[in-house]
């Protein structure tokens, strides 16, 4: 009695690709400046290492508590900033990820960074994070920036769904994530390891092409 063959599954069919709206290579972070009138949102790149303010507060950064906690940054020194820098800017020439500067438009002074990064480059699956030092702190300015960062996303890099996760404990984090449209979806336990050493729950948002931006407040 012969052995019966089974039946072959075919392979599943794997997302398609959209183009960009230019017909260029989809799914690609362009680099781009986005002006907000007071504040300018611009890539990060080397040249931020260079002695001056800028290296000035991306030091200072590493150190603040908050920041040290729920955001660690490598950049602890001038060497250690012109790595941080040097991996923002790579990352801007492969458009794997947008790394922005939030910087006063008066003084050029620091207040903060906001980050879109591609999860799943291919099925437009993308996630936004963002920190504030002190400066930047209580003004509303991050949020203007992610919501800004949040709407180029969607409309020139064909984003489908953009995430928020953030360590349950980040309350300033949570409100944020509110106030830029990003609905709660869930608890995901001891889903990182943050600044302490601890894995924490972390609440995930998120955010769809489809949904209506959101209502400023």
């Amino acid at each position: 009695m012969s052995t019966p063959v089974p039946a072959l599954v075919p392979a599943p069919t794997p997302a398609p690709v959209h183009a960009g709206p230019d017909g260029a290579e989809p799914r690609t972070f362009r680099r781009t400046t986005l002006d907000l009138g007071d504040v300018v949102l611009r890539p990060w790149e080397r040249a931020d290492a260079e002695p001056g303010p800028i290296l000035d507060s991306l030091v200072a950064a590493a150190a603040d508590p908050l920041i040290a906690l729920w955001n660690p940054l490598a950049t602890r020194d001038p060497a250690a900033a012109l790595t941080w820098l040097a991996a923002r800017e790579d990352s801007w020439d492969k458009g794997t990820a947008a790394p922005f500067a939030v910087l006063d438009a008066a003084d050029g002074a620091l207040l903060g960074c906001v980050n879109l990064r591609w999860t799943d480059r291919a099925d437009g699956l993308a996630m936004i994070g963002y920190w504030a030092p002190p400066a930047g702190r209580g003004r509303g300015v991050i949020a203007r920036a992610t919501r800004a960062v949040t709407a180029w996303g969607f409309r020139t890099a064909d984003a489908r769904r953009i995430e928020v996760a953030h360590a349950v404990g980040n309350e300033a984090s949570c409100r944020l994530a509110l106030k830029c449209g990003y609905l709660p979806e869930g608890t995901l336990r001891a889903s990182f390891r943050f600044g302490d050493g601890t894995y924490h729950d972390e609440h995930l948002h998120a955010r769809l092409a489809t949904d209506p931006e959101p209502e400023p407040r």
